[in-house]
């Protein structure tokens, strides 16, 4: 496949419903990658999370504001990039604090911080720029069988 121009970008609302949009365009490129219905299902997760934060914590409420989403076609898998020009936060601050509920039970889980634990656990990368705004860059590769097919 050849991979120059090979970009789909959307700027939308920063809205939940707009997310809906950002998942049915992720599902057609994921199914023109290769992707597994499985690995599909997972991307979808990870991108809405990245959405979903733009919606409840760019942008003061009432202010409305936008997202941008980035869809690349890479070889061997795909990069989305989901970029806002809110309020942002210390991602390295963040990310080590980021934790499984696996041995916790319902009473220790916590209200927020699961996105980018879910991220990094669905993703193969997981990048996250703060400057004039939030940008978060996750990849995903595909697996050794299915560049086989």
């Amino acid at each position: 496949m050849n991979l120059e121009n090979r970009t789909v970008s959307m700027t939308l609302p920063a809205e939940a419903e707009f997310i809906d949009v950002v998942r049915l365009t992720l599902y057609g490129l994921c199914t023109k990658v290769g992707f597994s219905y499985e690995e599909i299902e997972d991307i979808k997760v990870a991108v809405a999370e990245a959405c979903n934060n733009v919606v409840v914590h760019a942008y003061e409420p009432g202010k409305g504001g936008m997202m941008e989403v980035h869809f690349e076609l890479i070889e061997h898998g795909l990069r989305i990039k989901v970029k806002d020009q809110g309020h942002s936060f210390n991602f390295s601050e963040k990310a080590p604090l980021a934790q499984s509920l696996h041995d916790k039970s319902l009473e220790e889980a916590q209200v927020g911080g699961l996105g980018i634990y879910l991220m990094q656990a669905l993703m193969d990368d997981v990048e996250v720029n703060n400057e004039g705004g939030t940008e978060v860059l996750l990849t995903k590769r595909l697996s050794k069988s299915e560049e086989m097919v």
